[in-house]
């Protein structure tokens, strides 16, 4: 089959196939239950019912579709293992080691087609090169998010101490206070903080824990997340000879796909300057 689709439209297809049927499974059975009751045609009893019931036919929902996502979606992606890293990223699929993968219903033609579909990672990932990017790209702390993130501390802060005035509010003031203060003057210092934090062009890498590194010295680049959901989180990786480079980006003025495009363009057009 030719393959055509980009990564980016088959994660979106994803989302609608999967995620959007999923939530409305989960939250519209208890729903639906919620109006029946109103309406007296069930008792109240069958509104918890209906929570575990959303519940359970959410997952089997989940389980038949990833599979005919993921054959759909790795048969007509050329590049699997960028797919296979933003499907996990996105919540759409679970890591090869999760036991949520056994849950996933499989028949014997989609297991033998995934097996077919295993040798494409064989290959390495293509990518071109974005024309767009110039030819040194500079990256700071996002003072738009540093400075909304102090403000809130700084609500917290005041908040409590607030209650710390106030009898019997001693413990959530003291907590408030606490996270008010160490978090709120993180955020300043990022806000005060103009050095690059970031520094990529044709000929290397630069950050603000590493010395420059050229490409030639560097290896196994890339954006990587940790964590799920809420409490992900995002770094700048490569090895180098003497080294590892390990960098959050959660607070940059730069999202992660489009670090993961920078990266990439430069280091195919150092290959293209060193052949």
């Amino acid at each position: 089959m030719r393959e055509q689709i980009s990564v980016d439209k088959a994660i979106t297809r994803g989302h609608l196939m999967i995620n959007l049927p999923v939530m409305i499974i989960m939250f519209g059975t208890p729903g639906v239950s919620m109006y029946l009751f109103s309406e007296k045609l069930i008792p109240n009893w069958s509104i918890g019912i209906s929570f575990f019931l959303g519940f359970g036919l959410a997952w089997a929902y989940w389980s038949y579709a990833i599979t005919k996502w993921r054959i759909w979606a790795f048969e007509n992606v050329r590049n699997v293992h960028e797919l296979k890293k933003k499907a996990i990223e996105q919540g759409l699929v679970w890591k090869d080691n999760s036991w949520f993968n056994k849950t996933e219903i499989k028949t014997a033609s989609d297991q033998q087609k995934w097996t077919e579909l295993e040798k494409k990672f064989e290959k390495k990932d293509i990518f071109k090169e974005d024309r767009s990017v110039p030819s040194q790209s500079i990256i700071y702390y996002s003072k738009i998010k540093n400075t909304y993130e102090f403000l809130l501390m700084l609500l917290c802060l005041v908040g409590g101490l607030y209650l710390l005035i106030k009898p019997d509010s001693y413990i959530l003031g003291t907590l408030l206070t606490l996270v008010g203060g160490y978090f709120g003057f993180k955020e300043l210092k990022q806000v005060l903080d103009t050095n690059p934090q970031i520094n990529l062009d044709n000929n290397g890498i630069k950050t603000i824990n590493t010395e420059f590194k050229s490409w030639s010295e560097i290896k196994n680049e890339e954006v990587l997340m940790e964590g799920t959901g809420k409490s992900r989180e995002f770094y700048l990786i490569y090895d180098y000879n003497e080294g590892f480079e390990k960098l959050k980006i959660d607070d940059f003025n730069i999202s992660p796909k489009k670090l993961e495009n920078l990266i990439r363009t430069y280091r195919i057009r150092n290959n293209k300057n060193y052949r």
